[in-house]
């Protein structure tokens, strides 16, 4: 059976739809649902007399979640989302009047209003407009000055799919002295990131779309020596080295990036993202890409042919899993309901057609899709 068949036996979604929207909220895994179930029949059964053994798989997901970003473990904060995960360092980072942010004017609202918000504090918010299709490294690069203190962008923009080199633009922050954050929603669970090659500073991401997770949990990624960098936000019982020592204050925060997890921790999420990420990894992020790049491909060939023109960035170091079609003047709302009705799930953004393929997917799922917007 080919790798990729098998992945698809894990996704009961496929009984019913042709699903091409990861990049919006994905379907569970089958591993994922009952790893819910599995905790609910616990608490159920055990309450509070379950608590070590959830501790013990809060911290092999924090694992799992290093091993995905070549990082460790120590480096790993669960978020609620994204944006929280944003705000973090938005809200906990020394600014000093007339300093700037840059970022790019098409970025996801969640990589604006954080950045956007620190007005009060005397800090500009320079926003560098796409050319077409794509973010230049040379426009980041021209916005950049003195007062320049981080650059915040996507790993892959949400509308138009297309891929940052965080690589260069990682290293053109070092070479000026400023700080790279990364909201690798979009990207994260497609293409391999090793933190430790790649020069960015602060990471989030929600798992809930290529990372194949629950909605309410996802990580945040912190370089170890930048932790006592940020003054840390959202802080409580469990921010300290010893949160259980509930009667005795002794604020002294751990020395790790879980003292942003400043309260009960969503067990429930952690537990089904660690399964995702389980069967991510089991299938290898490398083979992961390769596969969803075949199937954009393939997508950009068909729907061309049927007369779609491909908005996205189709170079090779751009590309994603995201495809934006424009339309010919059709509604893409309107083939969006359509395609609802014929149970092919695609979304759409900025004007244009959005479909996100994930490596499960078939060609005939595309087929599926081309079919009703014929």
């Amino acid at each position: 059976m080919p790798p990729w068949e098998e992945f698809r036996r894990f996704m009961p979604v496929t009984n019913r739809f042709a699903f091409l929207d990861h990049a919006a909220v994905a379907p569970l895994p089958e591993p994922a649902a009952a790893a819910f179930t599995e905790y609910a029949h616990d608490l159920r059964d055990r309450g509070i007399a379950a608590n070590r053994r959830w501790t013990e798989r809060i911290a092999e997901v924090r694992r799992l979640a290093a091993q995905l970003l070549n990082a460790q473990p120590g480096e790993i904060a669960f978020i609620k989302n994204t944006s929280e995960g944003i705000n973090f360092v938005a809200e906990g980072f020394p600014w000093r009047s007339g300093d700037n942010v840059v970022i790019a004017a098409e970025e996801y609202p969640s990589n604006q209003y954080p950045w956007m918000n620190q007005e009060h504090r005397g800090v500009e918010c320079r926003r560098v407009p796409s050319r077409g299709n794509r973010i230049l490294v040379d426009d980041i690069r021209d916005a950049i000055d003195s007062r320049t203190r981080l650059v915040s962008l996507s790993f892959v923009e949400f509308a138009s799919g297309f891929r940052n080199d965080l690589v260069t633009i990682g290293s053109l922050c070092r070479e000026r002295g400023v700080f790279f954050f990364v909201d690798a929603i979009q990207g994260l669970g497609v293409f391999p990131l090793d933190v430790q090659r790649c020069p960015v500073d602060f990471l989030a991401a929600d798992s809930h779309k290529w990372l194949l997770g629950p909605e309410g949990i996802g990580l945040f990624w912190i370089r170890s020596d930048l932790i006592d960098y940020l003054h840390p936000i959202s802080l409580g019982w469990n921010s300290v080295v010893n949160p259980l020592q509930f009667s005795h204050i002794d604020f002294r925060l751990k020395p790790t990036a879980d003292r942003w997890e400043g309260g009960a921790p969503n067990v429930a999420g952690i537990h089904a993202f660690g399964a995702s990420l389980t069967l991510l990894l089991q299938f290898g992020i490398p083979a992961v890409e390769t596969r969803v790049l075949e199937l954009t491909d393939e997508l950009c060939h068909r729907a061309a042919r049927a007369g779609f023109t491909i908005f996205s960035s189709r170079l090779p170091a751009e590309k994603s899993g995201i495809v934006s079609l424009e339309t010919a003047g059709r509604d893409p709302a309107e083939l969006v309901r359509r395609c609802r009705a014929a149970s092919v799930i695609v979304n759409h953004r900025a004007g244009r057609l959005r479909l996100s393929p994930h490596a499960y997917n078939t060609v005939e799922d595309l087929e599926r899709f081309l079919a009703v917007v014929a």
